[in-house]
């Protein structure tokens, strides 16, 4: 592995007690900064702004649409006020083209089927707004796996707030330690902590330029292959 896995409670041995599992989508499921790029890209060209690099981009994505924009303006001096403005044209373009480049992660398809057939609910609780991740899950045929779909704007709070996988466990009448989270930032690792869920960490996704075991995630991995 590229990175120590971190264990502190959670193996394959202990999905005999998981009844459920929370994945976020962007970095954890799906490779989608190359989509965002070009739709941050357009948004700026209808401005008259330079574009940004993928490098920034997958430094910024993950936690939600508008704190993107937020780092996209600050980065390029745009003012405060145009941020609205920013916001709107980037969801029309990325809504117009949420998957003409992005691709599901090596592990993912195999483990959600995995999931199918031992009969755990699979719910996809992400930042992403709830209509682009809809939309993504569906044109890379994921969406059949999920009994629950949670975007950023689905409830008062996201993540790292733990109201969205409170929320999932409500659905799905099941106490915390039933349920696993799998995601690739701290966002989800603190989401996790803060609901009294164990976490499980991918290497692989986008963590703001930060180093994921940092954030203590119950398990890391480098794939989620390995889980099988």
């Amino acid at each position: 592995m590229s990175q120590s896995t971190v264990e502190k409670g959670v193996s394959v041995a202990s999905f005999d007690h998981i009844q459920a599992i929370f994945f976020d989508l962007d970095g954890t499921l799906v490779d989608s900064a190359a989509d965002i790029l070009r739709a941050v890209n357009f948004a700026l060209y209808d401005i008259g702004v330079d574009p940004v690099t993928n490098v920034q981009v997958r430094l910024w994505v993950g936690r939600g649409a508008g704190r993107l924009i937020q780092c996209v303006r600050e980065y390029r001096g745009i003012a405060p006020e145009r941020h609205e403005e920013l916001l709107a044209s980037f969801m029309k373009h990325y809504q117009a083209d949420v998957c003409v480049d992005s691709t599901v992660y090596a592990g993912v398809r195999e483990f959600l089927i995995w999931c199918q057939q031992h009969k755990i609910h699979v719910a996809c609780i992400t930042n992403k707004p709830y209509q682009p991740a809809l939309k993504l899950l569906k044109a890379l045929n994921l969406l059949e796996y999920f009994s629950l779909v949670l975007g950023g704007d689905s409830l008062e709070h996201r993540k790292p707030h733990p109201a969205p996988l409170l929320h999932a466990l409500s659905h799905y009448g099941l106490k915390p330690e039933h349920a696993l989270m799998i995601g690739d930032s701290r966002n989800d690792v603190e989401s996790a902590r803060a609901a009294s869920i164990r976490s499980i960490a991918v290497s692989y996704g986008y963590n703001h330029g930060e180093p994921i075991a940092a954030s203590e995630p119950d398990l890391l991995l480098d794939s989620l292959a390995e889980l099988l």
